[in-house]
């Protein structure tokens, strides 16, 4: 009777082995879980940037809008008679303007160019 209940023992551990540590088994069936919650949450992270890019190449086509906000950002461009203010950070550099700046004025009260005001 020893002998029966040791080989059935044994029987059940050769059974559960398969489906614990084998191909299909619990162990791996939730590694493969976590790799498919990880892979659905990127997926969704690219088609959330992929909207956000047609939605830009929508807006560069149809609209005006776009073109002169990337102008302002990303070339640093102003229009004329525009006064373009720069609030640098502690050690950073100037962005050049890509625009050529306006003629100074003419003077003023008919005075000659390079006259000295007399007030």
């Amino acid at each position: 009777m020893r002998l029966i209940t040791i080989a059935l023992a044994a029987l059940l551990v050769l059974i559960q082995y398969p489906l614990w540590l084998g191909k299909g088994g619990w162990l791996s069936v939730a590694d493969m879980q976590g790799q498919v919650e990880a892979t659905r949450l990127k997926t969704e992270q690219l088609t959330a940037r992929n909207a956000k890019l047609a939605s830009e190449v929508v807006d560069l086509r149809e609209g005006l809008g776009a073109v002169e906000e990337r102008a302002r950002y990303d070339l640093g461009m102003i229009k004329q008679n525009e006064i373009f203010v720069q609030v640098l950070r502690k050690n950073e550099q100037p962005v050049e303007s890509m625009t050529v700046p306006p003629p100074p004025p003419p003077p003023k009260n008919g005075a000659r160019p390079g006259a000295t005001p007399t007030n």
